[in-house]
Parts: C-alpha cells; structure tokens; sequence
C-alpha cells in the first residue's frame, strides 16, 4: 500500500444537510490534492463539484433516494438521470429499506434496476447500492447481496452514515462473500482513523465513504515517513 493507492479508495464525501460552496469548494481542493477517486455530494452540488473538478481524475458522485430509501422508485431513477447529466460518474442510490424488512424482495430488486437502467444512458456510469446495515439481519443484508447481482449494481454498500451504526468488519466481510466478484464493497459510515480504513479493505472493501479522508491519508503518510 502507498498512499496513492489509499487515496484512491476514497469516495470523499459531504452529505451533510447544511453544507455551502466553500464546504463543497473545499472538497474538491483536497480531492484534487490527493487524488481521492471521487466526491461524493449532494445532488444540487454535483454541477458545482464537477465543474471544480473537470480538469482532474477525481470523478464526481451523488446520492439517490437519500437518506432513508423510501423515495418512489421514478423519482430515484430520475434523479440519477439528472445527476449524471449535470455531471456525476457514480450515484449512490439508498436500497427500499422498508420493502426489505417486510420481504417485499421484488420489489427491491426493480427499485434498483430502475436505477442501473437510468445509469445505463451515460457510459461507465456506476451505481452503488447503501443497504443501511444498522437497520437489517444477516440475513436480510445476504439477500439484499443476491438481489443486487440480478439487478446489475457495480457496488454494494453499508451505510448512508446517517443511521445509528456504520460500517463493521463483519458486515464487509459477509457482503463481500454474497455479492459476485466483479461487484465491488463499499465501507461507509464511522471510519474516520487509518487502522479502521486499513482493516475494511483488509476484510473486503474496494471503496470508502469518509469526510475524514485526508485526515486518514495524512496519518499513512506520516507512518510511512
């Protein structure tokens, strides 16, 4: 590992709901600074973040359906059409959390095909799909994995980071075995240290969702001094 390729694993990220220019200026300088594969914004920042960011390798990512996933599954689909035509490469859309828990399965599985489908008018568009572990089984979180594969997501993901819990190793590790090899894992929520970043790729993550990356890229950077 060098801190090129810590740096890449980073979706760095403000979501937060009072977020301004100069928050979202400042994130895109650091991105620009090391190289983070993107920024993930809120999707009124994402014309914004991309024109700050045009002349650079940092792609722009957005959100769909965020925070809580119970958004109608056209306005999900919409808002990734909208997202990536301002400008965003990736969207993180939010799984039908509610669906899920009642076994409405189908329903799940068309929510985000809706999604990836929208994704599919802008070539090498990516959709990551947050499952909100916190507020799911084992279980629930393995079929959420399956469902995923059927529908066509490039990323499964942990949190939104506005539950009660984030990421854990263990739910990296389970989504890691059920999702297929060519999906990637996205960690999310609470790593804000370099031995917690460290220990998700180590347990399967190939992307993190952080505000504390250049915090966590610093500290690698200072132990590898």
């Amino acid at each position: 590992m060098t801190v090129q390729k810590l740096a890449r694993y980073f979706d760095h990220t403000v979501l937060k709901p009072d977020a301004t220019a100069e928050d979202i200026l400042s994130l895109c300088h650091q991105a620009r600074q090391w190289n983070f594969a993107t920024v993930c914004v809120a999707p009124d920042w994402v014309a914004f973040a991309h024109d700050m960011l045009k002349d650079s390798d940092v792609l722009v990512a957005s959100v769909a359906g965020f925070p809580h996933g119970n958004t109608l599954s056209q306005i999900k689909a919409q808002e990734t059409q909208l997202a990536l035509e301002a400008g965003a490469m990736e969207v993180d859309m939010v799984m039908a959390i509610g669906q899920a828990k009642q076994g409405a399965w189908r329903q799940v599985e068309a929510d985000i095909r809706g999604v990836v489908e929208a994704a599919r008018s802008k070539p090498g568009a990516i959709v990551k799909v947050i499952f909100e572990n916190a507020l799911l089984t084992k279980e629930e979180i393995q079929k959420a994995c399956f469902i995923c594969n059927a529908a066509g997501a490039h990323y499964v993901k942990t949190s939104t980071g506005f539950a009660s819990s984030g990421a854990t190793l263990e739910d990296v590790r389970l989504m890691r075995r059920y999702a297929q090899p060519d999906v990637g894992v996205k960690a999310a929520g609470g790593i804000r240290d370099l031995e917690t970043a460290l220990a998700m790729i180590e347990a399967g993550a190939t992307r993190l969702g952080s505000s504390a990356s250049v915090k966590i890229v610093e500290e690698f950077q200072k132990r590898e001094a």
